[in-house]
């Protein structure tokens, strides 16, 4: 090691050098079976034909992208018009999705600030409240806030007790519901990153611009926001990427009028009547968005560090 740093080289030497790839074998082997091959697999089916009775046949075609973008009329021979359907089911599940995210940012930044900034003997405590409800199953969480929401559940009888309100308002099967019912299911994948941040700050920068006669909203915007970007980066998208494919809050929660990408998707592979190119090719798009945000997200993240560097 000492002839290393004289010579100018690295006073460090990689151990597990020559064995790195075999170490790594046991998580590319997993990576591969879950996660790649699943997705080769909906890549290819999105290009397959749909088969009269479920399932599909192996001739490969467009047409499930052409479905979804393009209204062809019942027998498939009239001009090709867009598909305005299945283009505002995608546009209703990204707004659903960041309306979810603005909204859990809402309540996760104070929330995480909260707990961040408590004694270091209680934080734990602060964060096993956060993260107990979610060791129930997510299905039996969401038919249990539609039957808490619903026009006959305990928050109206609540609220009509107490002489608030007159008659039930009505929340299932609307926009809002759908909206509780994904802040409710992601709300701690935005609370925990930026609690890890704030937990990582320090507060001494906050007391220095204090002394410079910085107000706290300065304080928060110029100072403590830059060093806990990161976390609120990742929050946004850990709330964000799931809330977009949800199907669970969109079917419980919200009814046919409410539906969402990830319902779409459910649907075409449920029974017989199925469509699984069409479904795969839905998929595929989600991805291809889901991609697209994440790579946008980490370029301009990348260049702000490169800026501040």
């Amino acid at each position: 090691m000492a002839a290393g740093a004289a010579s100018g080289g690295s006073a460090t030497t990689d151990t597990y050098a020559s064995a790195r790839n075999i170490l790594l074998l046991p998580s590319w082997v997993v990576l591969g079976i879950f996660v790649l091959a699943p997705v080769l697999m909906m890549l290819i089916y999105s290009f397959l034909t749909k088969e009269f009775r479920g399932g599909v046949i192996w001739e490969f075609s467009l047409a499930a992208y052409d479905q979804f973008f393009f209204d062809r009329g019942l027998f498939g021979d009239d001009p090709a018009k867009i598909e305005w359907t299945y283009i505002t089911i995608f546009w209703r599940s990204i707004w659903q999705a960041g309306a979810a995210t603005i909204l859990s940012l809402a309540i996760g930044f104070p929330t995480a600030y909260f707990i961040a900034t408590r004694d270091e003997a209680v934080r734990p405590i602060w964060v096993f409240l956060i993260t107990i409800p979610y060791w129930v199953n997510l299905l039996i969480r969401t038919v249990s806030m539609k039957f808490l929401l619903r026009d006959e559940g305990p928050m109206n009888d609540f609220l009509m007790n107490i002489g608030l309100i007159d008659s039930p308002i009505h929340i299932i099967n609307t926009n809002f519901a759908v909206q509780l019912g994904l802040f409710y299911s992601y709300l701690p994948f935005m609370v925990l990153p930026i609690y890890a941040a704030v937990e990582r700050y320090n507060f001494s920068m906050s007391e220095a611009a204090a002394d410079l006669y910085a107000t706290k909203w300065v304080t928060l915007r110029r100072i403590v926001l830059p060093a806990i970007k990161p976390g609120v980066i990742a929050g946004c998208i850990l709330v964000f990427v799931p809330s977009l494919g949800s199907f669970l809050a969109p079917d419980l929660l919200g009814g046919a009028k409410n539906f969402m990408i990830g319902s779409l998707i459910e649907e075409q592979f449920k029974g017989n009547a199925g469509n699984w190119p069409f479904g795969a090719a839905a998929s595929m798009i989600l991805l291809s968005m889901v991609l697209i945000i994440l790579m946008i997200t980490a370029r301009q993240q990348a260049k702000a560090e490169k800026a501040e560097g």
